[in-house]
């Protein structure tokens, strides 16, 4: 199966979170929030008002509580709207 986007929304793989800081300190699964980076794996057509500005591959940035996650073939997808991503990184 694959999740294709409407209108403005992006379709976003989240990227794993790191299990050890930077000093070391291995964080136990309850500690762990989750990373607010991810990969863009689709993109909606976009609408007569909104002109899509990323494509599939970018690393992006994404508000804290966008979106709506879906389960699809034991991956785990996050739909927004692209007015949700706040930066690509490049």
């Amino acid at each position: 199966m694959k999740l294709v986007p409407l209108g403005d929304r992006v379709v976003l793989k989240q990227v794993e979170a790191e299990e050890t800081t930077k000093s070391g300190i291995v964080l136990p699964g309850t500690a762990k929030e989750k990373p607010q980076q991810a990969q863009v794996v689709a993109v909606g057509p976009g609408t007569d008002d909104v002109k899509m500005e990323v494509a599939v591959g970018d690393a992006v940035i994404y508000s804290k509580y966008a979106g709506t996650e879906v389960k699809l073939d034991e991956e785990e997808y996050i739909v927004v709207k692209q007015g949700d991503i706040l930066a690509v990184v490049k």
